[in-house]
């Protein structure tokens, strides 16, 4: 069944939660080309299109939310040379809209969450989305002292001495109501005129072009060398900071002016609008500009005006529930499709990629676009040595929209998908119900078992310097490791061998023992990171971040899940009970925990490292601090969203069902069985009052 097409309404439970597993999977695979690698192998079409696929899908079925999902990250994890450092706050994505009702949906939400009514003005500024890398640049004492690039969101790449090359960004603010410590965010880009201008040059000097000024002004501030960078024309506009307090503002607007009073470079087409008629009226107009623009732009962005409504709106997972970028459409191009190629993911899933002719759609070369699974193939009759038309929206990966028939070639024949494992030679099944074929191979298949050791050993998860994925996959190959307790084993071993890591090639005695000491760091690991690196469908960063908070310690962990095996258990009612975990991931969890290899897999681990019990979180003298707390009703001084918001600022616990692990129970109006669960169960009940009472 393609579920890819499927429209949403009518997708099967089962269906979707294939769906979300393909998903998840073609996101994060872009996402470390787009955000790491700078070189998205394909256009922004079915990447947008993929994440609103994914959000519809999860709106529907929210229990069936993979806590790896891609609504729920930013960026990708970090690999590479540069130093890593961690962000004053996370540098946060932003939620997209294509059409014009999305923008309106946009103000019809604000206004549910401030509970104002539509005669109440809401200011939005407008700001051109660069389509360029995000920066962030900290300043102390008003001398710039450290530049990161975005990363992850929480961690991002040193690259200071690359971005003081850029004249746009100040070196030294000299200026009293400049603030003391701050980190201004921005981007870095190249305009079109500097990125002609430079090909030409190369071109005259026989070097290879660049592909497009998005992807060249990404490389070249994480070139290893600064004079690489110094170099190259690049270009800095700055939109926002970590924190508005120091600046002693009450709205963005007033933000950007203080930003350009002090040096900094802030996009002259920003524009402040009164309602969503300017917005889309400044949409339209930057639109038909486009084009003539000296700089790539793929969309607007629309940020609340005021700080303090930007303040109660807060923060979902990912992104700022107080702004939107309104994206472009998209643009399409023929081309010739060479070959189709099937790659095998780590959890053994088949997937179809198109091989194509490279040709420049929207000023993206596409070479390759996903093809989802063998039903997409069979539904648009996709045939290798076909003209198919490729379609970007958003700039940044593919889609292959149709075939051209009336230049398909005479002797075509449709595309047979492999029923055999391209990889170890295994079969690949396909189980009723579900969309993907997979290898039945499991730890055999190298494709399979190196990609889950590198999950093991990510930046994440166990977070083993000097660990790369090319490392993993070497000593997976050569039988030094098969599973995650022989990386910790690995030294003893290696001390009796006869070709120890030392004598390798591209090995040396200090190398070695830099990689031992970095596996013998890691052998006490937070609970959180624990339960991540091994690798559960489903449970991704947010997921063992949750479960690692409400459980604590490993021990009650693992116990808890091994009794929830029974429904009718306490243990199995607590599991739901968590905000964000539903029943399909309670699946998962119960059903890792029923595999005796597991088990095997588990104690073999457990005998090498130490799992960290989680610290809870400080929150001061707040009386809310590891509370569980449960809202039910309709409250009337606060919207539910902004509630569960400042009650997790407060370091509450929010569930989605009563337990007897439920400290408070908050009743609004026309409560139901929340209410009535909380009676039998002798939890306390406090009304709205009560509740702000306790909020302070």
């Amino acid at each position: 069944m393609d579920t890819g097409q499927i429209p949403i309404e009518k997708l099967s439970e089962e269906d979707a939660k294939g769906e979300l597993n393909r998903l998840a999977t073609l996101i994060t695979h872009h996402d470390h080309l787009y955000y790491l690698e700078d070189q998205p192998e394909v256009s922004d079409a079915e990447y947008d299109e993929l994440r609103l696929r994914n959000d519809a899908i999860e709106k529907r079925f929210p229990h069936l939310i993979r806590e790896d999902s891609p609504s729920l990250r930013v960026g990708a994890p970090l690999v590479g040379p540069f130093k890593k450092v961690r962000h004053r706050r996370p540098v946060l994505s932003l939620d997209n809209g294509f059409e014009d009702q999305d923008v309106l949906d946009f103000f019809d939400r604000i206004r549910r969450f401030l509970n104002v009514s539509r005669e109440t003005i809401i200011e939005i500024v407008a700001e051109p989305k660069i389509d360029g890398l995000s920066a962030t640049l900290e300043y102390s004492k008003g001398r710039f002292v450290l530049g990161a690039t975005r990363g992850d969101g929480t961690e991002g790449e040193d690259i200071t001495a690359n971005l003081k090359t850029i004249k746009d960004i100040p070196e030294f603010i000299d200026a009293p109501d400049f603030p003391s410590v701050t980190e201004i965010r921005g981007e870095v880009y190249m305009r079109h005129e500097d990125f002609m201008a430079m090909n030409k040059e190369r071109e005259a000097q026989h070097l290879p072009l660049f592909i497009n000024p998005r992807n060249t002004a990404a490389g070249s501030v994480r070139q290893l060398d600064p004079q690489v960078t110094a170099s190259r024309p690049l270009k800095f506009f700055t939109y926002a900071c970590d924190d508005y307090a120091p600046f002693h503002v009450t709205t963005h607007w007033e933000f950007l002016e203080k930003l350009k009073k002090w040096g900094f470079v802030v996009n002259p087409l920003a524009r402040l609008c009164e309602n969503a008629e300017d917005v889309l009226a400044y949409y339209h107009e930057l639109e038909s500009q486009r084009a003539s623009l000296p700089y790539d732009i793929d969309g607007i962005v629309y940020k609340v005006n005021r700080l303090d409504w930007q303040s109660r709106m807060g923060y979902s997972t990912r992104a700022p529930r107080w702004a939107l970028a309104h994206k472009f459409p998209a643009q399409q191009a023929q081309t010739h499709l060479n070959d189709i190629l099937i790659q095998v993911g780590r959890t053994g899933t088949l997937t179809p990629v198109a091989l194509l002719d490279p040709i420049t759609v929207g000023g993206v070369v596409v070479a390759r676009a996903s093809l989802h699974n063998e039903d997409e193939i069979a539904r648009k009759d996709i045939r290798i040595g076909d003209t198919v038309v490729i379609q970007r929206a958003g700039d940044v990966i593919p889609q292959v929209v149709s075939v051209v028939l009336d230049k398909r070639p005479a002797d075509s024949k449709p595309f047979d998908f492999p029923h055999i494992c391209p990889v170890c030679g295994s079969h690949a099944i396909r189980l009723p119900g579900e969309v993907a074929r997979k290898c039945i191979g499991g730890l055999i298949c190298s494709a399979q078992a190196a990609l889950r050791l590198r999950h093991f050993v990510s930046r994440d998860a166990f977070d083993i310097e000097g660990f790369g994925s090319k490392h993993v996959e070497a000593f997976y190959k050569e039988g030094l490791i098969q599973s995650p307790a022989d990386i910790f084993t690995l030294e003893s071993r290696d001390r009796q061998s006869l070709t120890p890591l030392r004598n390798r090639e591209g090995w040396g005695n200090l190398s070695a023992q830099n990689l031992f000491k970095a596996i013998e760091a890691r052998r006490k690991i937070p609970l959180h990171r624990f339960i991540y690196a091994l690798g559960i469908p489903q449970v991704g960063q947010a997921t063992a971040k949750l479960l690692a908070r409400h459980y604590l310690s490993y021990k009650a962990w693992s116990e808890a899940m091994m009794a929830a095996k029974n429904a009718e258990s306490e243990a199995y009612a607590d599991l739901l009970s968590i905000d964000g975990i539903g029943p399909s991931v309670s699946v998962d969890l119960i059903a890792f925990f029923d595999e005796p290899h597991n088990h095997t897999v588990l104690g073999d681990l457990l005998k090498e490292v130490t799992v960290l019990d989680e610290k809870p979180l400080e929150v001061g003298s707040s009386p809310l601090a590891n509370k569980t707390i449960v809202f039910t009703g309709t409250l009337e001084h606060m919207t539910r969203p902004e509630a569960k918001v400042r009650a997790e600022s407060l370091g509450a616990k929010v569930a989605s069902s009563v337990s007897s692990k439920t400290d408070y129970v908050v009743v609004g109006a026309d409560a139901g069985s929340k209410a009535k669960a909380a009676k039998e169960l002798g939890v306390t009940i406090l009304s709205e009052e009560e509740w702000l009472e306790l909020l302070g």
